[in-house]
């Protein structure tokens, strides 16, 4: 696998990556949701420096995944000004004050509240990121999914969001060389073209690249189909590995770090009780 990879498996021989892939969904799972939950500026703040932390340990370099960075970050500030939009008074209502920095036409005042809010926002939306990229860059595939059937989803979904990764690579090395099949042809898409052309060639990628996959797609379920896949209601799994020590140590990390955000949870929302 090249560098230049969007999104996708590539060994590396690091901590993170010789933890089992039922380890990395436990702990994506669960401190995903205990961070998104919480509201405590403190508390996001250490799971973002732990999160930042974990990436660089993981081996990931930032041009492998650079252009998925930016789309997500020009999302994050899109959703931000939608929220303001949305809802300029949520954090007036949520920490119950108002200090106004700028008078604005109706509701939307801008006050130390809200700015306080979507900054809390903005660190969630940090930290989750780059736990997901470490977990996508560095569990295979076929180990993820024994790791789903293993926390008890059926083997028949597991195998198919198995597929899904496995072949995200084989989808972009698709498009490069339909790209430049286009190129050659006279269809500029690089950024020497015009932002109106490259859109229009970019279209037009779209349709040998849908046949391209759908042929993909037939080929394989014709293989399953030939070796009766799904027929009985277990499997056994050759890419699954063992728990380790390092698993359990990690797992205890986790479980650490969720009881620290419940008990923070339960203790501001005491010291909002009037």
């Amino acid at each position: 696998m090249n560098n230049n990879v969007l999104i996708g498996y590539k060994q590396r021989d690091n901590f993170v990556d010789h933890l089992t892939g039922t380890t990395k969904l436990i702990g994506l799972i669960a401190l995903s949701v205990i961070g998104m939950v919480s509201f405590d500026t403190r508390f996001l703040l250490v799971l973002t420096i732990g999160s930042l932390a974990l990436f660089r340990l993981s081996g990931i370099k930032f041009h492998e995944v650079s252009f998925i960075l930016s789309f997500i970050t020009a999302f994050s500030v899109l959703n931000l000004i939608a929220v303001y939009i949305f809802g300029p008074q949520y954090g007036v209502h949520l920490y119950g004050s108002e200090h106004v920095i700028w008078q604005g036409v109706g509701p939307y005042n801008l006050t130390w509240e809200q700015l306080f809010y979507e900054f809390n926002l903005f660190l969630k939306y940090i930290f989750t990121v780059p736990l997901a990229l470490v977990f996508l860059m560095t569990t295979n595939p076929s180990e993820f999914s024994s790791s789903l059937n293993r926390i008890g989803v059926s083997y028949r979904i597991s195998y198919a969001v198995s597929l899904a990764l496995r072949y995200i690579p084989d989808v972009q090395n698709d498009y490069r060389q339909i790209s430049k099949a286009q190129q050659a042809r006279g269809n500029e898409i690089s950024k020497k073209g015009k932002l109106t052309h490259r859109v229009k060639a970019a279209a037009q990628i779209l349709l040998p690249l849908i046949f391209t996959s759908l042929d993909r797609i037939e080929t394989i379920s014709q293989a399953m189909e030939l070796r009766r896949f799904g027929k009985l209601k277990k499997r056994s799994w050759y890419a699954e590995k063992p728990m380790k020590r390092s698993d359990f140590a990690a797992l205890m990390v986790i479980a650490l770090v969720v009881v620290i955000g419940i008990c923070l949870f339960k203790l501001n929302a005491v010291r909002k009780d009037p």
